[in-house]
């Protein structure tokens, strides 16, 4: 049996360790090696030589001490022949070069992971939350997902997506609201949230490989609000619309787009816009006609018929669309109002747009 302790600085250790032996008999073994023993208990043996010279009576000794006093067992003092206590601990010192190497049979307490791995694997998953999104994308693919926490009250309604996770061995937790807002980075979060693998976006020709005979592409030039684009992709899934194109699409698949998609995000494709123009041309040379909007030239939506096959390509909010988009457009169209206010927020007018655009073709 041992126990070791070490310093703040970790140079020394110390061990306690029990002798086998714990009869008196061993006590020679302590003996110093030149057969002295320590200088205190040399001292003491010249001091009891000396009291028996005076026939063992001691100056000063307590006259009130009984002789009942004197018979009871006391501990045997440390003499020469014992060379230390009668303890069967001994301790011993151990540079930390002695320190022995203990095997684990190539388990470690920590691994290495690699950082550049990390960061990767990081850019490649991405959070989503809210009830019909995590549902949405539990029934369209589920292999996407890594991890997953739940509120209690939630989990009658994932029941189904509970057993899968268990069979497949992907973790997930049940938590209180307060962990699981740490865990989904956000209040709203639903009771529930998925971490998932990201989806990467097609580039233009993989798309049209497998497009309808009517299809609306919807194009949006630098429109990144994560709310915006939620609603923007419920519109597109209500309506009718497969893909987006974008440039940047891993913001489509943004925890707070997915969720104000209401599930709608699963239904749509993201499409590589990263040359925006370009990408239009080869829509254009597709059979699509591009069709740009604005607030306040074009054709009013209400007299314009739309294409059954068409991109149609919004701005932002602020600035509309850039010169450069706006002349690629085979034709333009405009949603009429009373004027009060300077334009409609990108995702309502997105709304309108396509509506139209289903009542022309597709209703």
């Amino acid at each position: 049996m041992n126990d070791s302790f070490s310093g703040k600085n970790g140079k020394v250790k110390v061990m306690f360790v029990r002798s086998d032996d714990d009869s008196g008999d061993n006590r020679n073994k302590n003996k110093r090696p030149d057969g002295k023993g320590r200088p205190a208990d040399n001292a003491r043996s010249g001091r009891a030589g000396q009291d028996k010279a005076r026939g063992g009576d001691r100056r000063g000794a307590d006259p009130r001490r009984s002789s009942s006093e004197s018979d009871r067992p006391r501990r045997p003092a440390r003499t020469e022949d014992s060379g230390g206590y009668e303890s069967p601990w001994k301790t011993v010192s151990r540079a930390p070069q002695e320190e022995p190497a203990f095997d684990h049979g190539g388990i470690s307490g920590k691994s290495f992971i690699d950082p550049e791995q990390l960061r990767r694997q990081r850019a490649e998953e991405t959070r989503v939350y809210g009830e019909n999104a995590c549902k949405a994308l539990f029934a369209s693919r589920p292999d996407a997902i890594v991890r997953a926490w739940f509120v209690q009250s939630v989990t009658p309604r994932f029941r189904e997506a509970l057993r899968w996770m268990a069979a497949n061995r992907k973790a997930y937790h049940v938590v209180d609201e307060e962990e699981l807002a740490k865990a989904s980075g956000t209040e709203h979060h639903g009771g529930v949230c998925f971490l998932i693998k990201k989806r990467q976006g097609l580039d233009a020709q993989a798309y049209l490989q497998n497009a309808p005979a009517k299809d609306c592409v919807l194009a949006l030039e630098e429109v990144g609000n994560p709310h915006n684009l939620g609603a923007i992709v419920r519109s597109c899934a209500h309506f009718g619309v497969n893909g987006v194109l974008l440039q940047d699409p891993a913001v489509l698949e943004s925890g707070a787009a997915v969720r104000t998609a209401e599930g709608g995000a699963e239904h749509i494709k993201a499409i590589n816009a990263d040359d925006f123009l370009s990408v239009l041309d080869t829509f254009r040379k597709a059979g699509y006609t591009i069709v740009t909007t604005s607030s306040h030239k074009g054709t009013p939506l209400a007299q314009a018929k739309l294409p059954t096959k068409m991109v149609l390509v919004l701005g932002q909010e602020r600035d509309g669309l850039s010169d450069s988009a706006w002349q690629q457009g085979d034709m333009s169209v405009s949603i009429g109002g009373t004027g009060k206010v300077e334009s409609l927020n990108v995702s309502v007018a997105t709304g309108i747009l396509l509506a139209d655009w289903w009542r022309q073709n597709q209703a």
